[in-house]
């Protein structure tokens, strides 16, 4: 590794759709060479989770931190914070990982711990955002980059896209329109925060 190389580490539970994205731009924009920064570890909670076979097949360290095998959250998130610290990142990027962290992990990584929500927060935080916005008429859907806190999607907020939502709409299309913006605005926000003094 490069000295003064800025590393990220993506946090993955199933597909890692934002995580590829993530990984693209950093190859297509030259992360490398405009930012000094690069993905240096992708880890998820589930063996299965087929990102993980995405990352290998880039290069990308892996690693597997099984949720189950640990008896509280608090002992999950103390061997997830001995893996992620491994690669003294720079970023700790949650994309897709469904797991809700501690205040004690939140503040470990505190100021350098990104998440993506598929809403335009502060409208419906936590699960079943789409449905959601479906049931209270909302015109428009979206999603947000955001810091993390220990309040779960209440960070500051980095970026947002908006997507109408159609008279027919399902939880599933708007969920597929919305993720084409988060596939977007993820990459740009972390570049910007990467490229702050």
């Amino acid at each position: 590794m490069a000295p003064g190389m800025k590393n990220i580490v993506i946090l993955i539970s199933g597909e890692g759709s934002n995580m590829a994205a993530i990984v693209g731009a950093a190859q297509r924009d030259g992360w490398g060479e405009r930012l000094d920064a690069r993905v240096a570890a992708v880890i998820s909670n589930k063996a299965a989770a087929r990102g993980l076979v995405f990352a290998r097949g880039q290069g990308i360290a892996t690693e597997v931190v099984e949720h189950t095998a640990h008896p509280t959250r608090e002992a999950f998130d103390a061997a997830l914070a001995a893996e992620i610290d491994r690669h003294a990142p720079a970023l700790v990027v949650l994309a897709g990982f469904m797991r809700i962290l501690t205040p004690e992990f939140v503040a470990r990584y505190a100021g350098r711990l990104l998440n993506i929500h598929p809403s335009l927060l502060p409208a419906f935080p936590g699960l079943h955002t789409h449905q959601r916005a479906i049931e209270a008429g909302c015109r428009v859907a979206g999603a947000t980059v955001h810091q993390v806190t220990a309040e779960l999607d209440h960070g500051p907020i980095l970026a947002q896209a908006v997507v109408p939502l159609l008279p027919h709409d399902t939880p599933d299309a708007l969920a597929a329109r919305v993720r084409t913006q988060e596939h977007l605005i993820y990459p740009r926000a972390i570049a910007r925060f990467l490229s702050k003094p």
